[in-house]
């Protein structure tokens, strides 16, 4: 059940709507029949779906300063958040309209900023001077934002993505919100603090007549003429972890949020297992680095002291958890929850890592929260032109029943939506896959020269078998890639070849006996897929020959897209996933213990947790390396790691395929 206070009412937008054109529409409803005398205009619903009869060309469009509980800049007045907004003309007749909203630090665009050098010297401080600059991996998001929304007063106004094309003609408000620091916003950025989750939660409480706002020409403006107080958030990456935010905390009037490809830990965004590990494709960006970036508001100095804090408590020296980081932890507060959360996330996605959805989708299953999931095998990117119809369909009933209270189907049927890697979309009850098991592996001699096996059987004989770190020069996948001929900077384990599909859906983890001596305090472990076959890339290509539109428009925003399709590339092998752990944060991520060089040591770490189909005829493949150079900060080459086969054990959560293992 979706965990609700039991003072609350019902979604009011349901009790709020009214007559519909038809008394015959409401038999799908559950509302009450009219007033057969003069009303204000209502919703219509048909087949359990509002439907588009409001004109999008003829739209209310406002722009509202809300007060926020934060003073960030310190200026000793409310931080105030900036809403742009736009509502069906009907508003102004007596319809009552819930409202989707998606905030950004985006809407402004970004700054470039200066990432922190990866190569470290031998103190391993973390502390040399920067190197190129950028605009990190804000730039991958920003850049599919398409500005600001442009009008004002009555239609027709625009605004980016597909929310105010589809859902307004169907009785929906549509708002963007410049997070604090960002845009037409006051206050300063601060990657994921208190102050940015205060920032989002004040346009509910806006819209719930808790709290006045003014325009920008500082007339007091309220929303209770209009808004029945019920909110959706939804966005993706920056603009999806700030709904995970507001979620957090409870916000009375936030009904649901649809979070893609969002952050639900900044810790596991910027750090993994006690040491400092990049979002994918963004070596040398840290907190304080993104927060520089999206820091867009008109006043360029007032925010340095507070960006100055973030870059001490980020504590890049040493990577360690601590309470910056447990700040900017939402899983934490998961038993706080009260909105229904949809997750979409790219099992590609190398940016913003497949842990932070399904790390958060297991404590929202813990803590009874209404939830629902949409896997993809795209990577950081937008989950509607991957499958348009089923994935506006399938929105568009959710936001109708949490919204309101439609029997929209949307809470029926299998809670998972997931493609495989074979690119075929299935459903299922859960995640992981009901009758998922852990199936332990364990290594043969020979991972450095092409022999190593991996099996479910006790080896009958062990090995210490050693590698030399190169990962500052070498990538992972140019040290697994050729595993036959083996390895100086790499220990690889296979399976033998498998003679039936397996499917590892959860969170592989591996220990290791194992001593290191040298510069880097990296252990990497890389999941593999060995065979030669065409799998998703993780990026995708639109096809431009073929346009969709989905919902109303104007001729500057006239509501269409391109659809995408997955790019796919033929290899011998694939990363599936991969775990990282800080060797001197064996015991806790909130401190740190020297290694002795040369000492035995048990290492235990997880790696990402993915969903993946390893074929009939493959082999299953671990790697373990020290420094990832495509992730992990580069310390020196020539750590010297050696591993007792002995001591190590491959742990797999398999659903099917379990006795291909134990051949």
């Amino acid at each position: 059940m979706h965990k609700r206070d039991p003072e609350r009412a019902p979604a009011r937008g349901a009790l709020r709507t009214g007559a519909l054109a038809a008394a015959a529409l409401l038999a799908g409803t559950g509302l009450p029949a009219p007033a057969a005398a003069d009303q204000a205009p209502e919703l219509v619903v048909e087949d359990g779906r509002t439907q588009p009869v409001f004109d999008y060309a003829e739209a209310i469009y406002q722009e509202v300063d809300i007060p926020t509980e934060a003073d960030s800049d310190r200026d000793g007045e409310p931080d105030t958040v900036r809403l742009r907004l736009m509502r069906p003309k009907e508003t102004e007749e007596g319809l009552r309209v819930a409202t989707v909203l998606e905030p950004s630090p985006y809407w402004a665009g970004t700054h470039e900023a200066d990432m922190y050098e990866v190569d470290l010297d031998d103190d391993g401080a973390g502390t040399v001077p920067r190197g190129e600059r950028g605009a990190g991996s804000a730039a991958a998001m920003a850049a599919a934002v398409d500005g600001e929304a442009d009008g004002s007063g009555d239609g027709p106004a625009t605004m980016p993505n597909y929310y105010d094309n589809y859902f307004l003609p169907r009785g929906y408000a549509v708002a963007q919100l410049d997070s604090l620091g960002s845009g037409d916003s006051t206050g300063c950025p601060t990657s994921g603090g208190e102050n940015e989750t205060q920032g989002v939660t004040a346009a509910v409480d806006w819209l719930n007549g808790r709290v006045a706002g003014h325009t920008p020409d500082g007339e007091e403006v309220t929303a209770d003429d209009w808004s029945t107080g019920d909110v959706a958030m939804t966005g993706i990456s920056y603009n999806g972890t700030l709904p995970v935010a507001a979620a957090s905390s409870g916000v009375e009037g936030l009904r649901t949020i649809v979070p893609q490809g969002a952050i639900s830990s900044w810790y596991d965004y910027y750090r993994a297992g006690g040491g400092v590990v990049a979002p994918g494709g963004y070596q040398g960006e840290d907190a304080d680095v993104l927060a520089e970036v999206v820091y867009t508001r008109a006043d360029d100095q007032v925010c340095r002291p507070v960006i100055d804090e973030v870059t001490e408590g980020q504590d890049r020296e040493s990577g360690d958890f601590n309470r910056f980081w447990a700040e900017r932890d939402y899983r934490r507060s998961a038993g706080d929850f009260t909105a229904s959360v949809f997750l979409a996330h790219g099992l590609n996605d190398w940016n913003v890592k497949t842990d932070q959805a399904l790390r958060l989708w297991e404590e929202l299953g813990e803590h009874g929260v209404e939830r629902r999931l949409w896997l993809h095998q795209g990577g950081h990117s937008d989950p509607m032109n991957l499958r348009i119809d089923a994935w506006l369909d399938r929105l568009h009933g959710w936001f109708d029943h949490e919204l309101y209270g439609i029997d929209s189907g949307a809470a029926d049927g299998p809670a998972v939506d997931i493609e495989r890697n074979d690119l075929v979309w299935d459903t299922q009850g859960s995640w992981p896959a009901k009758g998922t098991r852990t199936v332990e592996l364990r290594p043969t001699p020979g991972g450095g020269d092409g022999e190593g096996g991996l099996t479910a059987d006790r080896p009958r004989r062990g090995a210490v078998e050693g590698f030399t770190d190169s990962g500052r020069t070498v990538t992972a996948d140019e040290l697994v890639a050729s595993p036959d001929e083996g390895s100086d900077g790499a220990l690889v384990y296979r399976t033998a070849e498998l003679t039936e599909d397996v499917r590892v859906n959860g969170v592989p983890q591996v220990t290791v006996r194992a001593s290191m001596d040298g510069a880097s305090p990296y252990l990497t472990a890389v999941l593999v897929d060995y065979g030669t076959d065409t799998r998703a890339t993780g990026r995708v290509e639109y096809d431009t020959e073929t346009e969709v539109c989905y919902g109303e428009g104007v001729p500057e925003d006239p509501g269409c897209t391109y659809p995408a399709m997955h790019v796919t590339e033929e290899g011998p092998y694939k990363i599936v996933t991969r775990g990282w752990l800080d060797a001197r944060n064996r015991d806790s991520q909130w401190r740190q213990r020297p290694v002795v060089g040369g000492k035995d040591y048990t290492f235990s770490w997880e790696l990402q947790a993915q969903d993946y189909v390893f074929k009939k005829g493959h082999r299953i493949g671990i790697a373990l390396i020290s420094t990832d150079h495509d992730y992990t900060q580069r310390y020196p080459s020539g750590t010297e790691v050696e591993l007792d086969t002995r001591g190590t054990v491959v742990e797999l959560p398999v659903s099917t395929g379990r006795a291909a293992l134990r051949e």
